[in-house]
């Protein structure tokens, strides 16, 4: 009868552990979904993190240089030089 009891507990010991590791909060379904996303939070963010290194750079070349600023003048704005001849090709 003893033998019961104790065997008895013990497979309520492993319903309950098998409960919380497979339907409580914080399973493991939701620990595979949390991994997933941070894996796509990780990549968003390394994404960005180039983006801004890339605008970092645009914009201290365009504090720096000349030669970034008067491209920039040309091709966005159309701006010319003194003396220079303005030709728009139509195709």
């Amino acid at each position: 009868m003893a033998m019961r009891a104790c065997l008895l507990a013990l497979l309520l010991v492993m319903v309950g552990l098998q409960h919380r590791l497979l339907v409580a909060p914080g399973n493991l379904f939701d620990v595979g979904e949390l991994q997933e996303r941070v894996t796509r939070e990780h990549e968003s963010v390394d994404q960005l993190a180039e983006r801004n290194a890339q605008l970092t750079a645009e914009v201290e070349d365009l504090r720096t240089g000349v030669t970034a600023i008067e491209d920039r003048a040309r091709s966005e704005l159309g701006m010319i030089k003194p003396g220079e001849t303005f030709i728009r090709v139509i195709e």
